[in-house]
């Protein structure tokens, strides 16, 4: 059984290396959500009804669905112990950095150089009859800005990763009619709980 992403240690200064972030989440997704189907596939004990020899007399395009459906107990085993502690990893990094994203950057390197650059804009006189793009500004982003915009499309892509992943789980096993956020937030109160 695979084993569930560790934690990176949650500092700003993680959260502002966009290439250690997106590795972290990139690594977490391929590991777990990414080989699902992998992951489902090494939960089955294929063996244990014995080789049938008349099995391989005819080809068989599709495999019954009793042979790819996986025992409730380890399919609810995966996501207690690899599944949903992925999941509650990469949610912990994102709430984190998305805070980050939305707090006050005192540390930012760049923010006397914006501010020179913005007062030498407001001080800029122009003329558009002679040059109509002499008149564009584009200020430099804070990092915050960046971060945030991150933050809004690894959200995005999570959801829809979340949802594939329990979609080829709902295939294999038999699980209640919970979406993935509502199945996940049920395990993460129970963990609360203990």
């Amino acid at each position: 059984m695979s084993r569930p992403s560790e934690a990176p240690q949650l500092t700003p200064q993680f959260c502002f290396n966009q290439t250690a972030l997106r590795d972290f989440l990139r690594l977490s997704r391929s590991t777990i959500d990414d080989s699902i189907t992998q992951n489902l596939n090494a939960l089955l004990t294929p063996a244990v009804k014995g080789f049938d020899p008349s099995s391989t007399s005819v080809r068989q395009i599709q495999p019954s669905v009793s042979s790819r459906s996986i025992p409730s107990q380890q399919c609810d085993a995966f996501m207690k112990r690899v599944l949903f502690p992925s999941w509650a990893t990469r949610s912990d990094v994102l709430d984190y950095c998305s805070g980050v994203a939305t707090s006050p950057d005192p540390d930012d390197p760049d923010s006397v150089l914006r501010q020179v650059e913005d007062s030498k804009a407001r001080e800029r006189v122009v003329d558009e009859r002679l040059d109509p793009y002499s008149g564009r500004y584009f200020p430099r982003e804070a990092r915050t800005g960046s971060l945030a915009r991150l933050m809004r499309n690894e959200r995005a892509v999570e959801k829809i990763i979340r949802s594939r992943t329990w979609s080829l789980i709902g295939e294999r096993c038999d699980l209640s009619s919970d979406t993935a956020e509502e199945a996940f937030d049920k395990w993460r109160k129970q963990q609360a709980m203990s």
